[in-house]
């Protein structure tokens, strides 16, 4: 099993960017597929991005294609969300997960990290 722990969140303005990062402790990442998910206050949470065990595999949900980033560095046990030209509809809280089996678009993660607060103002 592995434990995320999120880091990056903060206040930024429409337009601006931010990177995200997942550092995962217990074990390592290298055995698990990575995804990133974020929940608005009174809104069902969503799926972002995802990233397969190799990297070989990467998913994004249509918003932010062309303008979000997800990549891995498993040497450093650490999963990253760059997230450009961000909207203010990109507010929510950030959570990293892990995934046993293969790389999944769905809510269906193993282990979840308690999640980084992004907000995004106009």
């Amino acid at each position: 099993q592995v434990q995320p722990v999120e880091s990056g969140g903060g206040l930024v303005q429409a337009g601006g960017s931010l990177r995200l990062s997942c550092a995962a402790s217990g074990r390592t990442i290298s055995s698990y597929a990575m995804g990133w998910f974020r929940q608005a206050p009174g809104k069902e949470r969503e799926f972002v991005a995802a990233i397969s065990r190799r990297g070989l595999s990467i998913y994004y949900r249509d918003s932010v294609k062309g303008r979000f980033t997800i990549s891995r560095d498993n040497a450093k046990n650490t999963v990253y969300l760059q997230m450009n030209s961000l909207k203010p509809e990109d507010t929510a809280v950030y959570y990293c997960a892990g995934r046993i089996g293969d790389v999944r678009t769905s809510e269906s993660y193993d282990f979840w990290g308690q999640g980084t607060q992004v907000t995004v103002s106009s």
